[in-house]
């Protein structure tokens, strides 16, 4: 199988027209439009057939998220799938770079916004059953008139090295062989370095000195950004947490370009290129 040689779900070109979302006539001209595209989602899986997205010119009934417009003018929605028979599931489709950059992108808003959706039918504050504003960015209670808005976990991945070695962990579930950086959810109240150090120190017992950001990646498993960081550590002795880790090592320059490579003599590995970790993993060793 091919594999993608780019960050998955991190791009879109769709202009998602945020100021006119709650405009019931601009959205019903998309709507009504059989130029309008419209996307199926079941879970985290989605309808592809001879490597291309299948797209529909008809709504659903009652539930139509707005995704945004495209660079030619046409509409994307997304809607709920009651049956997923022959649909693939979007990491198989990042993995194997199926479609383009941009497609993945807006699966991924589409797959966060569904889930967010399904599991939040109801109100947080009373109980009573909420009805779907603004094209889908927003559920109201009209019962205790309360608003609420789809949300994006914040999670950090940091490659943290010393010297001219990187720390790096596996869990086991994790395909084996496999090796990463360290990651974890942020905590209220938290910055997003105080988080890093907090993570790093709970699973590997290492301290962290100086952060640097490099990248983010959307995760719509459900709903993350994965924030990409680089870290300096402070110390060497290195006390895994083995509630989080299976193990966690040091690895050399020269071993982590085997594992880039896929030339490892006992096939040790890191991500695929499709992650954020991967990209980490590049710049840790190669920014001197």
């Amino acid at each position: 199988m091919p594999q993608s040689t780019f960050l998955a779900f991190a791009h879109s070109n769709l202009d998602r027209s945020a100021n006119h979302r709650s405009d019931e006539k601009w959205l019903r001209s998309f709507l009504e439009n059989p130029a309008t595209r419209h996307v199926r989602l079941h879970g985290d899986r989605t309808l592809v057939s001879d490597e291309k997205l299948q797209t529909f010119d008809d709504p659903h009934p009652t539930e139509n998220i707005f995704l945004g417009v495209d660079g030619s003018g046409i509409g994307w929605f997304a809607s709920p799938s009651e049956i997923s028979n022959g649909m693939v599931d979007l990491r198989s489709l990042a993995m194997a770079g199926a479609l383009p950059a941009e497609q993945l992108g807006m699966l991924a808003q589409a797959r966060s916004l569904l889930h967010w959706h399904e599991h939040h039918g109801f109100c947080a504050n009373c109980g009573v059953k909420t009805e779907m504003q603004d094209a889908g960015y927003r559920r109201h209670c009209a019962a205790c008139v309360t608003d609420h808005f789809p949300r994006t976990d914040p999670v950090i991945i940091i490659a943290v090295r010393r010297a001219r070695k990187l720390l790096l962990g596996r869990q086991t579930i994790w395909p084996e062989g496999m090796y990463s950086t360290l990651a974890g959810f942020m905590e209220p109240g938290e910055t997003i370095e105080d988080a890093a150090r907090r993570e790093v120190f709970e699973e590997a017992g290492i301290c962290v000195g100086d952060i640097s950001y490099h990248s983010c990646q959307p995760w719509p498993f459900p709903s993350s950004l994965m924030i990409g960081l680089v870290g300096e550590a402070l110390n060497d002795d290195i006390v895994v947490d083995t509630k989080e880790l299976e193990t966690a090592r040091w690895f050399d320059e020269s071993e982590l370009h085997q594992m880039l490579t896929g030339s490892h003599p006992i096939g040790l590995k890191t991500p695929l290129s499709m992650a954020i970790a991967h990209h980490l993993i590049r710049a840790a060793i190669s920014v001197r």
